[in-house]
């Protein structure tokens, strides 16, 4: 049986939209489409109608091609106003078993006594260390029999308004939201292979506006950031340095641009404003703008690696993915300015169908989206739903245990002025307790915990 997969990446540069099925647990692409975007500017909406009428157009084309859409749609969000903070949680086991009940709670743990602003939304809680009666590293402690379950998580959030202008658009647009997905988390599940993640890896998407760093350590993400920059950035330069419109800078872009031995050709161009008169220029001008927006954009990015304090645990190196390493040269750029780290230009993975543009650097993200709906996310995760996601082949818990602590920041007032919200979260947590308990035992605690509130 087939289950329909709809994925939209809402660039700055454009809109991708795929259309596939699952069938027996692999990919099949049925219909895409691209748009040229309008409303972005730099990872964020800035026209919600302009957007829209994008994401509609995109859409548009791909289900003319596929003949059918499904009901709900993974979208992409760029990394700008995301902040992201680690977390600790730690639970007792009374029975003795981990399952995912108890991973769940764990984690809802860990939210808890994250410090999250009331401005933003949880996108990702993605573990990377569970502990386990004092064993740390627990790659996966489903089914292990324990006493206690500790867990280190990374928390990626968002400004709402950011999040909600972006779901504003989708639905102008006429459809519906399934999940919100980190773009660079996206274009990491269609980069990276199973080795890279285990070894610890960098990838930087390098798109039309923006460039997304995350960074792998023992199959999940430990840091990410995001850096306002990308192609469109080098077409401007070229533009005002070869004083010509933006549309031929893209061009030369696109046909000379290159970080390898400049050439002393010279090449006639019209003159903005004026297209009808034409002035030469060198090829080496248009090499030396390139080289230096390509250099001060990885030079920002090392540093931000820097920053992140995991470069010694980075063993597969650096991943370079998106539309702007397409630049011939790129790489050996990297590998010198990266301190001679490996350095890979990575391409997304081949899936079914006949669209073979979707094999290209520029859709790394909308073909990372279509993994994460098909179950290719983190071992366990907590999305923006606020929903468990694992892939342990069970039932999740119900919606009762998947709420059971908020996801909003905790409340710093004091006892005496606890809100509902308090009240209903103390009650929850009391509602988790072992399940063998006797019914004295819960009326005691509950008589406790109603003191500490009134």
């Amino acid at each position: 049986m087939s289950r329909p997969l709809l994925a939209i990446d809402i660039g700055s540069s454009k809109v991708s939209v795929v259309i596939a099925e699952l069938k027996d647990g692999s990919i099949h692409v049925v219909g895409s489409g691209v748009s040229k975007s309008q409303g972005v500017r730099k990872g964020t909406i800035t026209n919600i109608e302009l957007t829209s009428r994008s994401i509609r157009h995109a859409i548009g084309d791909a289900k003319r091609l596929a003949g059918t859409i499904a009901p709900k749609a993974v979208i992409s969000i760029s990394g700008a106003y995301t902040r992201s903070i680690n977390s600790s949680g730690i639970v007792n086991i009374p029975q003795q078993e981990i399952g995912v009940k108890e991973i769940n709670r764990v984690m809802q743990t860990a939210l808890y006594n994250a410090n999250i602003p009331n401005e933003y939304e949880v996108l990702h809680v993605l573990p990377y260390n569970f502990k386990v009666d004092e064993q740390e590293f627990i790659e996966d402690p489903f089914g292990m029999n324990a006493s206690r379950l500790e867990v280190d998580t990374h928390i990626i959030t968002t400004q709402k308004s950011n999040l909600s202008n972006l779901k504003k658009a989708v639905k102008s647009a006429g459809v519906e939201i399934e999940s919100v997905v980190l773009a660079g988390y996206a274009s990491a599940i269609s980069a990276l292979g199973d080795d890279e993640k285990e070894l610890g890896v960098c990838v930087i998407d390098m798109g039309g506006s923006t460039c997304e760093m995350v960074i792998h350590s023992g199959n999940s993400i430990r840091f990410n950031t995001f850096l306002a920059v990308g192609s469109n950035h080098i077409t401007n330069d070229l533009s005002m340095a070869l004083h010509t419109p933006l549309h031929v800078a893209e061009k030369i872009k696109l046909e000379y641009g290159s970080l390898k031995t400049p050439s002393n050709e010279l090449i006639e161009i019209p003159v903005i404003g004026d297209e009808e008169e034409n002035h030469e220029v060198s090829l080496e001008i248009v090499y030396n703008v390139i080289q230096a927006r390509v250099q001060e954009t990885l030079m920002i990015l090392a540093k931000e690696l820097e920053k992140s304090n995991l470069k010694d645990q980075i063993g597969a190196g650096i991943v370079l993915t998106g539309g702007m390493t397409k630049l011939e040269g790129i790489r050996e750029l990297a590998m010198a300015i990266f301190d001679n780290m490996p350095v890979r230009i990575a391409k997304p993975k081949k899936l079914e169908g006949d669209f073979e543009p979707l094999h290209d650097q520029a859709f790394a993200t909308v073909t990372g989206l279509l993994e994460y709906a098909s179950g290719g996310y983190t071992k366990y995760e907590i999305d923006s739903n606020r929903k468990m996601l694992h892939q342990n082949g069970i039932d999740s818990p119900d919606e009762g245990d998947m709420q059971d602590i908020s996801l909003t920041s905790k409340d710093k007032d004091e006892p005496g002025n606890l809100k509902n919200d308090d009240i209903k979260q103390t009650l929850a947590k009391v509602a988790q307790e072992d399940e063998k308990e006797s019914i004295g035992q819960k009326i005691k605690k509950m008589w406790h915990w109603m003191t500490q509130i009134f």
